[in-house]
């Protein structure tokens, strides 16, 4: 598994993720793995739910057949 090092995080900061842990009954290192994971699920949640959305806005698309194009083309 890869780690990571953040710098220069403010002192309050720290703080705030050693409450918010405790509260969850995790250590400052969970909490800050538990808090990067759901912040890119989310983000992965709303790219799919973007694309749904886009899928019915713009209904099926279908690609063209690239050998009909060509053999038009070469009929020209």
């Amino acid at each position: 598994m890869a780690q990571i090092l953040v710098r220069n995080l403010d002192d309050s900061v720290v703080a705030d993720l050693k409450r918010v842990a405790e509260r969850h009954g995790r250590s400052l290192e969970a909490e800050v793995r538990e808090v990067l994971t759901a912040a890119t699920r989310s983000e992965r949640t709303e790219l799919v739910r973007r694309a749904a959305e886009l899928r019915a806005r713009n209904g099926p698309q279908t690609g063209s057949d690239s050998v009909e194009l060509i053999r038009e083309d070469r009929e020209r």
